[in-house]
């Protein structure tokens, strides 16, 4: 049985009066997979001019506390606990602030919320162009295990091309999971990866192969190995129950047959009444009756 991931809210920053153009929106809930990573989209915009993202400084801190930092540039500010696992995916400059944390621990909760500081100098460390998004924070809930993966398919017929399609749902793009089959080789899979939504991704394999009578009652299993500092696994098996394909020979050649004979028989018949007819009315006019 899956467990489906919850629905994410979107939350967007209401910014107090004079701040009305500094604007966030981060996904406000999201699941993440105890020793795996997650990938938290984040997007923003400021009312001043526009700078290069080597001239503005995003940081990701505690909601309660702006100096409790899970990610900066410069890691010596950095939570201990936090150091090496966080850091941005996008560019600053074009208004991305995603963050990626890797090695989730059971206590990275949060909430997390992210600040910008515009600073037009490399020496610029008093600027007042600055914003903490606090309103508009992150909450990760833990999960002590993974899903498992779904699989969908038809009823399997021998000699006929089957598929089976194995599915899981994540958080973690940069390091999506892994899947793997009990059987086939990799020419027989076909594998696709798409956004279910802000926040959750979806990675697909298929499966294609030709069932034979031997392949009844036997398992077919899904694995899906999610990225981590540890080995986290999670599959899923269906069994096959080959059914016959349907043969029609043993209807369709008698009755061909019988048509054919009949076709015969009834132009042999058609010609000798042909035949008997002229003679007739060559003996009729012989006799003048």
């Amino acid at each position: 049985i899956n467990r489906y991931f919850p629905v994410y809210t979107l939350s967007v920053l209401s910014p107090p009066v004079g701040a009305e153009e500094w604007k966030a929106s981060v996904v406000s809930s999201m699941d993440a997979l105890v020793d795996s990573c997650v990938v938290v989209p984040c997007s923003f915009s400021h009312p001043k001019e526009t700078l290069p993202t080597a001239r503005l400084r995003g940081q990701w801190h505690r909601t309660n506390d702006r100096d409790q930092l899970i990610y900066y540039k410069d890691e010596t500010r950095v939570l201990e606990n936090f150091r090496g696992r966080t850091q941005l995916l996008g560019e600053l400059g074009k208004g991305n602030c995603s963050l990626e944390i890797t090695d989730i621990k059971s206590h990275d909760n949060g909430p997390f919320c992210f600040r910008i500081e515009l600073a037009r100098t490399e020496t610029d460390t008093q600027t007042k162009d600055k914003f903490s998004f606090v309103e508009d924070c992150v909450t990760l809930r833990m999960m002590s295990e993974p899903n498992a993966p779904s699989l969908t398919h038809k009823d399997p017929i021998q000699g006929r091309p089957f598929t089976i399609t194995c599915s899981v749902m994540h958080t973690c793009p940069t390091n999506k999971p892994e899947i793997t089959w009990s059987r086939g080789s990799a020419d027989d899979v076909t594998e696709s990866h798409r956004e279910i939504q802000r926040g959750l991704w979806e990675i697909s394999s298929v499966l294609t192969f030709i069932p034979a009578e031997k392949d009844s009652h036997q398992d077919v299993t899904c694995t899906v190995l999610f990225q981590g500092r540890k080995t986290i696994t999670s599959s899923s098996k269906m069994t096959l129950y080959v059914r016959r394909s349907e043969n029609y020979n043993y209807i369709i050649i008698p009755v061909v047959v019988a048509l054919g004979s009949a076709a015969i028989f009834g132009g042999l018949c058609f010609l000798m009444v042909k035949k008997y007819k002229k003679r007739i009315e060559e003996l009729q006019r012989q006799d003048g009756t």
